[in-house]
């Protein structure tokens, strides 16, 4: 049976996007009306036959109606407002990480101290979120046990919210314990790489209508994920890999609180990595908010040949700022302060 697919392409900014819209010659993209599309590329999945072409949205009437009819779906989704953050332009998620081991700044904020003046220079600098993690998941990284992770970021989640009310909460864990007692602390956000896989306790413990859980991405494990990773198509493999988990989730009892990551770097080469950048706007058929992280990934110095992490800062920019031209609104980030410059330039720009 053939599945189809939508993704917005050839898309319009600032002035100029309003206008066609006025006009009715673009759609809006995400319901803001600064960036707008006139072209879709169509998706055809049949067995393991693939193809695509790009038609103009005012030749979609004369499509068959079976295909008429799916796209017609899609584009509501497209073009509908997000619910996350929907008033924000771009949202950054600040990175702390508790750990010794993770690949970017491993022991540098796992004292309370050092943590705290973290958590303060990212919020100065433009962070809405920040994620907490005391566990690595990098490419073989080891496991941790739930007690010891627990013990790694314990004191911060108890300590976030008194301090900083009004900053939303992210904690990055795949362990029930850590989800549970960080929703005990009003955590807002629950990110977990496994997709609530890793622990089977976690998917009853984010049984919460208030709580936004992250569907992200992964094929494999932190262990094993970058060991040859393959995909029929990656875009539409993890196309599938999403819808099929928003069923899950889009419940009375889960809510509709729901944020996309596909995932880059994690089990996915440097071809799959691009091709999901070049094409990332097909996630918006789903109808919920994408979030992407591309900060210090390794794929920055396969193309530039900056090895150590510190020197990927331009790679990450270029990245966000290619993925925020296609309506992507989350980054997760290590350097706030240069990537919130970054976009603000960049919106400014788009504007003109």
């Amino acid at each position: 049976m053939k599945k189809y697919y939508t993704r917005a392409c050839n898309f319009f900014y600032g002035s100029n996007s309003k206008k066609l819209i006025k006009k009715k010659i673009t759609l809006p993209l995400c319901g803001n009306n600064t960036v707008s599309f006139n072209q879709i590329e169509i998706f055809t999945r049949d067995k393991k036959k693939i193809n695509s072409k790009i038609i103009d949205i005012k030749n979609i009437k004369k499509l068959p109606l079976i295909i008429k009819k799916k796209i017609s779906k899609d584009l509501t989704e497209i073009t509908k407002k997000r619910e996350f953050l929907r008033n924000e332009n771009h949202v950054l998620m600040g990175i702390l990480n508790m750990t010794p081991d993770s690949f970017s700044d491993g022991g540098k904020f796992n004292s309370m101290n050092k943590a705290i003046q973290k958590i303060k220079q990212m919020r100065r600098a433009g962070a809405v979120i920040i994620d907490i993690g005391g566990e690595s998941t990098r490419p073989g990284s080891k496991i941790i046990s739930q007690k010891h992770e627990l013990q790694r970021v314990k004191k911060i989640i108890e300590k976030f919210k008194k301090k900083f009310p009004k900053t939303l909460l992210s904690v990055d864990t795949r362990k029930s314990q850590v989800m549970n007692f960080s929703i005990k602390n009003n955590v807002d956000i629950i990110n977990d790489v496994s997709c609530f896989k890793f622990d089977q306790k976690s998917f009853n413990v984010i049984n919460n209508k208030n709580l936004w859980k992250i569907i992200h991405h992964m094929q494999g494990t932190p262990q094993t994920m970058q060991i040859n990773p393959s995909y029929q198509n990656v875009l539409l493999d993890i196309y599938d890999f999403f819808e099929n988990q928003i069923k899950k989730f889009k419940s009375d009892k889960f809510g509709k609180k729901i944020i996309l990551d596909p995932g880059i770097g994690f089990g996915k080469n440097l071809k799959h990595n691009l091709m999901i950048m070049h094409k990332i706007s097909i996630f918006h058929s789903l109808g919920f908010p994408i979030l992407i992280g591309t900060s210090r990934k390794r794929f920055i110095s396969q193309i530039s040949g900056y090895y150590d992490t510190k020197e990927r800062i331009g790679g990450t920019l270029s990245s966000i700022l290619f993925c925020f031209s296609q309506g992507i609104k989350i980054f997760r980030v290590h350097n706030v302060e240069e990537v919130k410059q970054g976009l603000l330039v960049f919106e400014a720009l788009m504007k003109k």
